[in-house]
């Protein structure tokens, strides 16, 4: 029997019920510099500002991305350990991530 990796067995007429084991993704090792860029590609025009190269788990970079858009008054978002931020929002989250200690650094344009 041949299995495809986008397959998951989830039931079996051996064992029954087969629980699926989660696994918890890290970060990407980074350079210890912080990246933050505005972006218009895939957007609609519309821009947004992404903060890349935190080293931080999942929860605490949804806790740090939580905080960034309630001081910029915006919406965002957490997609594979990239923050999002609606617009250009790029020196409000310089000086905030810089007050926690992170070295930034603005890329793009």
């Amino acid at each position: 029997m041949h299995f495809d990796d986008n397959i998951r067995l989830v039931f079996s007429t051996e064992s029954g019920r087969i629980k699926e084991e989660k696994q918890v993704e890290t970060a990407p090792k980074g350079d210890g510099i912080v990246r933050i860029r505005r972006e218009t590609k895939g957007r609609k025009g519309k821009g947004a500002t992404t903060i890349s190269g935190l080293e931080l788990p999942e929860k605490e970079l949804k806790a740090l991305a939580k905080e960034l858009k309630k001081k910029s008054g915006v919406g965002g978002s957490v997609k594979d350990f990239i923050i999002e931020i609606q617009g250009d929002q790029r020196d409000i989250a310089k000086a905030f991530l810089e007050n926690k200690g992170y070295t930034v650094k603005l890329a793009g344009g």
